[in-house]
């Protein structure tokens, strides 16, 4: 360890201890056995929690001095080990560089850290809300979504975050002798995007909102597969229908949703959604027409008053919720075609059902078409077995965005881009930021 960045900053009160650094350097890369393994003892020296702008140049400065690697934190909810350090080095916590700086008609901006909970609260007391939210709101940061995430909550209206228009302007710091301070709008506001934090540290975000909603939860169950696909898909399309969430879990995933299990009766799909309350007649006529029930349902009012609501078994907390049942279980990523979506979807279930279990997230791709992306659980037994699955999906036109690779790879045009080379270059002259993270030579790279 080089200790010349922890004593030159003892003023900012480093962790240091084993314990604590260990914890701060994981995130939930555990879902996948094979990174839990690969990354099982990669951590950092030291983390640090700055709170000003000042604070953090001043560990970028040092770090420099000392070639001290550096990794960022948000909330430490990503999947793939993006903020484990490969080489050690120093850790920047962003969660107390974390406030709002204003929210306007259509549009906020804030630090970093901000949890996206928190941010949407102070938009809905203005009127509007975030335009999407991921299952682990709660404590995920605005910095850490914008650096690796992908859709969530609301991507059904407004696309994945990486659209056009909803990220509209990032403050960023350069990693180098003297840190520069850089204001990246429009298109640039892509160069750093689900990059990992490897070219730079993002410090503020200026992002879209849109108008609030009252939105209900309700589940619908359905005997048949194709029933329950195309209902899932006709409410995608239907945008008569106020909805943010249209969340369709193949039986049978819901028997691992202990909490909701009286709303989930054996050997049903189930689809969850967010329906704005006076959408809800609309919503249980499309229901009935595909010959499902709507098991449940709790208006918006009531849902303030629970620990949970049906966002929290959406997307990646499915996952969460399965494994807390069965730890042997595991996960991958499906992206399907947009217009072949439902045909793609099929294909892939007479494949491989039940060895892989379907999960679909019904949202707008970043041209804007509605299609579905897929987050199916796996009867996980060997790394050659997940091979084989990803290929097999692979030959029937779905993509793979496998998530048990640590290196942002060749599949992601929006991080390898040659203008993602060229910023790399300026903006981390030493190559300091999250080294290792850019191999392209896995073949398990996400995207």
């Amino acid at each position: 360890m080089n200790r010349g960045v922890i004593e030159e900053l003892a003023d900012l009160n480093p962790v240091v201890d084993a314990g604590e650094v260990d914890r701060l350097s994981k995130d939930f890369a555990w879902f996948s056995p094979i990174l839990a393994a690969q990354l099982k003892d990669k951590r950092a020296d030291a983390v640090f929690s700055p709170e000003s702008a000042d604070e953090i140049r001043r560990i970028v400065q040092a770090c420099v001095r000392h070639r001290m690697p550096i990794s960022v934190r948000g909330g430490g909810t990503g999947n793939y080990g993006q903020l484990t350090p490969l080489h050690g080095g120093v850790i920047i916590s962003m969660a107390r560089f974390n406030k709002s700086l204003w929210i306007r008609p259509g549009a906020a901006r804030a630090q970093a850290g901000i949890r996206l909970g928190t941010l949407n609260r102070e938009a809905l007391a203005s009127g509007w809300e975030l335009r999407m939210l991921p299952s682990t709101y709660r404590i995920a940061s605005l910095g850490g979504f914008y650096s690796g995430g992908t859709g969530g909550i609301g991507s059904i209206n407004y696309g994945v975050f990486a659209a056009r228009g909803n990220v509209t302007g990032i403050r960023m710091m350069t990693i180098e002798d003297e840190p520069r301070f850089i204001e990246l709008r429009g298109e640039q506001t892509h160069l750093l995007q689900h990059c990992w934090g490897t070219a730079g540290i993002v410090l503020e975000l200026e992002i879209g909102l849109a108008p609030a909603q009252p939105w209900d939860d309700a589940i619908a169950v359905f005997g048949a597969l194709d029933r329950a696909v195309g209902c899932a898909s006709e409410l995608s399309h239907a945008n008569g229908i106020a909805r943010r969430l249209v969340s369709l879990h193949v039986d049978p995933i819901p028997q691992y949703l202990k909490p909701l299990a009286e709303y989930l009766p054996e050997g049903r799909h189930a689809l969850l959604t967010n329906i704005a309350g006076y959408a809800m007649e609309s919503f249980r006529s499309l229901v009935g027409k595909w010959g499902g029930e709507v098991s449940y349902h709790r208006p918006s009012a009531e849902l303030t008053k629970t620990p949970q609501t049906l966002i929290e078994y959406s997307w990646n907390h499915t996952t969460l919720n399965a494994l807390k049942v069965d730890p042997t279980l595991t996960y991958t990523q499906l992206r399907f075609a947009a217009a072949t979506h439902v045909a793609q979807v099929h294909a892939v279930y007479k494949a491989l059902h039940p060895e892989l279990m379907l999960h679909l997230e019904f949202i707008r791709d970043v041209e804007g078409l509605t299609t579905c992306s897929a987050l199916p659980l796996i009867r996980y037994t060997t790394e050659a077995r997940l091979h084989e699955i990803h290929d097999i999906v692979r030959s029937l036109g779905v993509f793979v965005a496998n998530p048990h690779a640590n290196s942002v790879g060749l599949g992601n045009k929006k991080a390898l881009t040659p203008e993602f080379r060229q910023a790399k270059r300026e903006f981390d002259p030493h190559d300091l930021m999250n080294p290792g993270k850019l191999d392209q030579t896995n073949e398990f790279a996400i995207v």
